[in-house]
C-alpha cells in the first residue's frame, strides 16, 4: 500500500522559514515523479515542486521559484521541501504527491499524473 506521510507545518511570520517532510512506502522511491502541491479553500490544488525522476532534476514553480527547494533522501524515503522568505500568500494545506505511472514532471512543477496523496499538513504564513 502506498503511503506518504508529511510533517512540519505550522505558524510562522513572514520571511521565516519552514521545512516539509514526507516519509514515503509501500513503493520503489526512486521510480516515480515525486512532489508537493499546495490549496487555499476556494482555489484548485497547484504543483509546487517535484523531481524528475529520470534525472533527478528539480522544478518550481514561478511563484516559489528562488525561495523553496525540494530534495530527497533516497536512503530515507523522504522527500523534503525547504521554504525561506516566506510570504502570506504561501498559506495553504501542502501535499506531498506521486505520479501514477511516470518517473518524470513538468518544468513549472506538476506531476504528469498524482495519483497519491497524502493527508497534508497547514503552513500558515502571518504578516
Amino acid at each position: 500500500e502506498v503511503q506518504l506521510v508529511e510533517s512540519g507545518g505550522g505558524l510562522v511570520q513572514a520571511g521565516g522559514s519552514l521545512r516539509l517532510s514526507c516519509v514515503a512506502s509501500g513503493f520503489d522511491f526512486i521510480t516515480y515523479g515525486i512532489g508537493w502541491y499546495r490549496q487555499v479553500p476556494g482555489k484548485e490544488r497547484e504543483g509546487v515542486s517535484c523531481i524528475d525522476r529520470s534525472d533527478g532534476s528539480a522544478y518550481y514553480s514561478d511563484s516559489v521559484k528562488g525561495r523553496f527547494t525540494i530534495s530527497a533522501d533516497n536512503a530515507k524515503n523522504t522527500v523534503y521541501l525547504q521554504m525561506n522568505s516566506l510570504k502570506p500568500e504561501d498559506t495553504g494545506v501542502y501535499y506531498c504527491a506521486r505520479d501514477l505511472y511516470a518517473n518524470y514532471c513538468s518544468k513549472s512543477g506538476y506531476l504528469h499524473e498524482p495519483g497519491y496523496w497524502g493527508q497534508g499538513t497547514q503552513v500558515t504564513v502571518d504578516s
